[in-house]
């Protein structure tokens, strides 16, 4: 797609999902990736579907050391370019969907997200540079109107296997495990990580599913138990609302 085409097609509005909350920034470098729409990419290796494409309005990213094996999926960064004969102040405010590596590049941009670095009327320039000079730090996510939500991922298979991806995430939080409780022995038993964000299991419990995860943060490490558990007839594609949020 040419630089004028890509730009043409990337509308520069954010959607207030991100809030700052870290003063200390790292230099890096940052590139982007081809996208019929601009949006993110619904293959992306954090295992969000579509829910990775359009997230934050498409403000996405992958990212490579960030990635930490699929830890730092949903995390929230605030990216901005350094070179001031293009770039803006405030740059992008993205979600981290995807891995990818880049010319020594800790972020590769969807092409939405990467023409929001440039100031007005200059984001052609900042295309054609392809990899550019930025700084990044970690930031807050915020998701207003939405509770954390359990998406019951496109590869589960009613009953046999469950996978699933914790979406909605606010604050710097990383999710480290999640668990279900097994009725039958009377315990939490863990889910398998699968890959990127998404966490499995074969055989899961009949009936409803009450889950919880392991949250770690500024505040430390901690467990969260939703209110609300799976229901017994849980259907693929669907994400269900924990009835929680976290800061």
């Amino acid at each position: 797609m040419g630089f004028a085409l890509v730009y043409l097609l990337c509308v520069m509005v954010l959607l207030p999902a991100l809030c700052t909350s870290d003063d200390t920034f790292t230099l890096s470098r940052a590139t982007y990736y081809g996208s019929p729409d601009c949006y993110g990419t619904p293959s992306g290796a954090c295992g969000f579907g579509e829910f990775g494409r359009t997230v934050n309005d498409g403000y996405v990213s992958g990212v490579a050391r960030l990635y930490r094996n699929g830890t730092g999926c949903g995390g929230c960064y605030q990216v901005r370019c350094t070179n001031p004969q293009y770039c803006g102040d405030e740059g992008v405010r993205i979600v981290v969907t995807d891995y990818g590596e880049g010319d020594r590049t800790d972020f590769i941009l969807s092409p939405r997200a990467y023409a929001k670095l440039a100031r007005p009327n200059v984001a052609l320039q900042l295309f054609a540079s392809g990899v550019i000079d930025v700084e990044y730090r970690r930031i807050s996510c915020k998701y207003t109107g939405y509770n954390v939500m359990f998406k019951v991922h496109e590869n589960s298979k009613f009953p046999n296997y469950l996978a699933i991806v914790v979406i909605y995430v606010d604050g710097q939080n990383d999710i480290t495990a999640v668990e279900l409780w097994q009725e039958d022995c009377q315990q939490w038993t863990a889910m398998r990580k699968a890959y990127g964000a998404v966490w499995d299991m074969a055989s899961p419990p009949s009936g409803s599913i009450k889950l919880r995860f392991q949250v770690s943060g500024s505040a430390g490490t901690t467990w969260v138990q939703p209110r609300r558990a799976l229901p017994s007839d849980w259907k693929v594609g669907v994400a269900y609302d924990s009835d929680i949020q976290l800061t």
